[in-house]
């Protein structure tokens, strides 16, 4: 089942949502702000959370840079009243992978979620065996003989990416565009970031490689 956390202090707004979610399949938990959420958070798996701004005792920007800050990358959907351009700059900024403004369409709303799902390889998801090094999607580890590597969500997800297609090359926005979304503001060279983080972290797994191509991206290489 996957669980969604709904951060709303507008309780007839909170319960609406929770209606359309249920109704669809999801698992829901409920808080009424930021404070309440990271409680949630604290004693329950959670696989998608969807948070309004202006609450009272933790915001929704607080709240969402809060969970990056400590390493929790679960997709964040913002729903809000405030509408700028400005607005949206900093919730992406603050780590948010969607936006919407109020009043909420419901349908809208329930397709965001799908598609974050889809995009964060949450739903379906099936351990991928490389060798003697295994994926575990629903844990973000990397497994095999003598080692237990635990990744963050969009090193989890870039490393799955490579290696469903070895060999091929991908470039940085190719990848940006399918791990963050066509709509994030962060810089491409992120992705190099993670690359040299994916590096460190797999140093001991022998299995594959994950090749740099010079002034084009990456590409994964499977040792046979």
């Amino acid at each position: 089942m996957t669980n969604i956390l709904v951060v709303e202090d507008n309780a007839g707004l909170r319960k609406l949502i929770r209606i359309y979610l249920t109704r669809t399949g999801y698992s829901v938990f409920e808080a009424a702000d930021g404070v309440q959420a990271l409680e949630v958070l604290d004693h329950n798996p959670v696989n998608l959370m969807i948070a309004d701004i202006m609450m009272p005792n933790m915001d929704g920007y607080t709240l969402t840079r809060e969970l990056r800050e400590a390493g929790v990358d679960i997709p964040v959907l913002i729903v809000t009243a405030k509408d700028t351009l400005e607005d949206k700059r900093t919730g992406f900024g603050a780590g948010a992978d969607d936006y919407m403004t109020k009043p909420v369409d419901m349908e809208e709303l329930i397709l965001r979620v799908e598609a974050l799902l889809r995009r964060c390889n949450m739903e379906k998801a099936r351990d991928v065996a490389i060798g003697s090094c295994t994926l575990h999607p629903d844990s973000l580890m990397v497994t095999g003989p003598g080692y237990e590597i635990q990744l963050r969500q969009k090193e989890f997800l870039l490393l799955e990416k490579l290696l469903s297609y070895p060999m091929k090359i991908f470039t940085r926005q190719a990848l940006m565009d399918d791990i963050w979304g066509y709509d994030s503001e962060s810089d491409p060279r992120t992705v190099d970031t993670h690359i040299k983080r994916l590096r460190e972290k797999l140093g001991c797994v022998q299995d594959f490689e994950i090749q740099t191509v010079r002034g084009l991206g990456y590409k994964a290489v499977i040792d046979k």
